[in-house]
């Protein structure tokens, strides 16, 4: 082996080694479930996450109806739908989490995860839309507004990300969400 090649194979493992690192860190990082207990993406490790920052008084909020005909029709393929409440939108989720499941609940029939009322950018930013949306995230930039999605992969890894005006029946984010699953 020459030196090129001895090169060449370091820099792969670091690369690995860092993605690696980049996949663990996105599940462990803390979130809260929407009744306050800890919790992390590593809860549903092995599944294919569609993680959506929500709100209940926005233009978008009709999406709840898909996210949980996704969730449905989905979920014992691996699938599981992940909420993120979030204010920071033309302030469209102002009420408490209890507030929220409520709505969830008996307005949409919401029976995937609910997690804990986070911003998504900001000051106050989450650390795990931090890591979705910083310079080193797969698909960098600031969340847009309420409802943009992020598909993760079964590995841990941010596979795919949609604006929030693609709505969870969209061809497309089927398609990721089919071919994610696809792969074991």
């Amino acid at each position: 082996m020459n030196i090129l090649h001895i090169a060449a194979l370091a820099t792969t493992v670091t690369l690995s080694a860092s993605l690696l690192a980049d996949e663990v860190k996105l599940q462990t990082i803390p979130i809260k479930d929407i009744d306050g207990k800890q919790t992390s993406l590593k809860a549903f490790a092995g599944k294919v996450v569609l993680a959506v920052n929500v709100a209940s008084q926005c233009g978008n909020t009709q999406q709840y109806a898909g996210m949980q005909s996704l969730f449905d029709k989905l979920k014992d393929k691996g699938l599981v739908v992940v909420g993120f409440p979030c204010n920071d939108f033309g302030a469209q989720e102002p009420g408490t989490n209890a507030e929220i499941k409520s709505f969830c609940t008996s307005k949409y029939s919401v029976t995937f995860p609910m997690m804990d009322k986070v911003s998504v950018k900001g000051p106050e930013q989450h650390p795990l839309f931090k890591e979705l949306t910083g310079a080193g995230a797969a698909f960098p930039g600031d969340v847009k507004w309420n409802f943009g999605k992020f598909l993760i992969g079964r590995d841990g890894k941010v596979i795919a990300r949609f604006e929030p005006d693609v709505e969870p029946d969209d061809s497309q984010i089927v398609k990721a969400i089919e071919d994610a699953l696809a792969k074991k």
